[in-house]
């Protein structure tokens, strides 16, 4: 079965990969809706069998899709999540019931769809793989899907779904030469999601991004609530463990609250997900789920949010050494852990072990990082788009942070945990690769069960 598996990842990596080789145009030429819209016709539309929740966003949006789906999945809903990228094994961004597709699955539902699939000049893997979580997720008998965007939104080709609720999560500078280099440009694509008359949710955004948000909605005469309008949060308390906190919207307010992911930024997350849920439970919807409201208990919410996973978001892999890691890959996403870093590991020596894709907005994020750690170490993970780290190091100039080169990933932690010592903390940052690497990178140095991989 491994080698069937290894077969099945290397045809959809032969396909147009824009997560390898990105584009530099979000074209449509390049990003074409009739090519999905031809095979989700030749599948007879398993899009519109069960029910969905579509995110897209610049920061959080796995997050957020993660809880969504935990609560639906809590409420006795059948839940699947399609979500990009994956940490350490491709089948992580097709779920049932918070399950990764095992790889005898995979194998069965391409060699189904292939016929299809080699039909269609231009295929891309992102396409081939939505179609597959899809043919999935019906075979699996899923009430509800929580489908993240891979690209932007409006030609994204999860596009084609009808959803019951569009959520946009945080919009920041990201993939520019892809969305547009304003803020107005990328929240134009983002906001591609909404759909006519059906209910948006929206994270707290710059002036400039609600602005846009607002007005498609408005135009589509769908309705908005927002994060910070509409919608708010109050912290309880918080430690290493996860967060308590307070949630309330129009006639609810749901205390005693709790999820395992750090960082305030995860309470915007929770709060966007809790205005999406509690959509879905007032109903009627559009797509007339269960007559109308879908009954979600406030111990389904509870529940589900306390027990989400979403792993290499601000995560402790050890206290002793402290050891943390982040997929952070912007700008903004860096400042949100610089300070988190402040507010949990106060007055500590900070080692910052980088790595980041070539395409990414590299000085925004060491305008964030390198004025808030001791040491840097430039290091690279196997991602077809891994930055030289002696690239990066260039490219932070004369930072007045000590810095190290050291390609080899597994020995740069080595170098990063002896200069933290006893009493610093090590954060693995740049990239969501980075994060996956620091988790793999540990897991061999502590001789643990290796994590979930796939074959090379």
């Amino acid at each position: 079965m491994e080698n069937d598996y290894r077969a099945a990842l290397d045809y959809l990596y032969s396909l147009t990969n824009y997560e390898v080789k990105l584009a530099t145009q979000y074209a449509g030429q390049l990003f074409d809706l009739s090519r999905m819209s031809r095979l989700l016709d030749a599948m007879e539309h398993p899009e519109r069998r069960f029910h969905s929740v579509h995110v897209a966003g610049t920061k959080g949006k796995g997050s957020t899709a993660a809880m969504i789906a935990s609560v639906l999945q809590h409420a006795g809903q059948r839940t699947g999540l399609f979500s990009s990228p994956h940490l350490h094994t491709f089948r992580e961004r097709i779920q049932v019931d918070g399950q990764p597709i095992t790889e005898r699955e995979f194998v069965a539902h391409l060699r189904k769809l292939r016929p299809l699939f080699d039909t269609l000049d231009g295929l891309t893997t992102f396409e081939a793989t939505q179609a597959i979580a899809f043919d999935y997720f019906i075979a699996q008998g899923a009430d509800w899907a929580v489908v993240e965007t891979g690209l932007g939104g409006r030609l994204d080709t999860t596009n084609l779904i009808r959803p019951e609720v569009a959520v946009i999560t945080p919009v920041s500078y990201d993939h520019m030469l892809v969305l547009g280099d304003t803020l107005t440009a990328i929240a134009e694509e983002k906001a591609g999601i909404i759909k006519p008359r059906t209910p948006v949710v929206s994270a707290p955004q710059p002036e400039e991004a609600l602005n846009v948000i607002s007005h498609v909605a408005e135009h589509l005469q769908a309705p908005l609530a927002v994060v910070g309008r509409e919608w708010g949060y109050h912290l309880e308390r918080a430690d290493w463990d996860g967060q308590h906190f307070t949630a309330y919207g129009p006639g609810v307010t749901l205390s005693g609250l709790f999820i395992p992911l750090l960082g305030e930024h995860q309470l915007v997350n929770a709060t966007a997900a809790l205005a999406t849920l509690q959509v879905l439970r007032q109903g009627p919807l559009p797509g007339g789920a269960a007559g109308g409201a879908l009954p979600i208990r406030e111990e389904a919410i509870r529940e589900g949010l306390r027990s989400v996973r979403w792993p290499a978001r601000l995560e402790i892999l050890s206290r002793e050494p402290l050891l943390v890691v982040d997929g952070a890959h912007n700008g903004e996403s860096m400042q949100r852990l610089v300070e988190a870093l402040t507010a949990y590991f106060p007055r500590r020596r900070r080692v910052a072990l980088f790595a980041a894709l070539a395409d990414k907005d590299v000085p925004r994020m060491f305008q964030a990082l390198l004025p808030n750690v001791d040491t840097v170490i430039f290091s690279r993970t196997a991602h077809p788009r891994a930055a030289d780290p002696a690239a990066l190091a260039r490219q932070a100039g004369p930072a007045a942070v000590s810095a190290i080169v050291e390609p080899d990933f597994d020995h740069a932690l080595d170098v990063a945990l002896g200069l933290a010592g006893r009493d610093g903390v090590v954060v693995a940052t740049g990239s969501l690769s980075t994060a996956a690497a620091g988790r793999e990178a540990w897991a061999r140095r502590m001789q643990l069960e290796p994590l979930p991989s796939d074959p090379i």
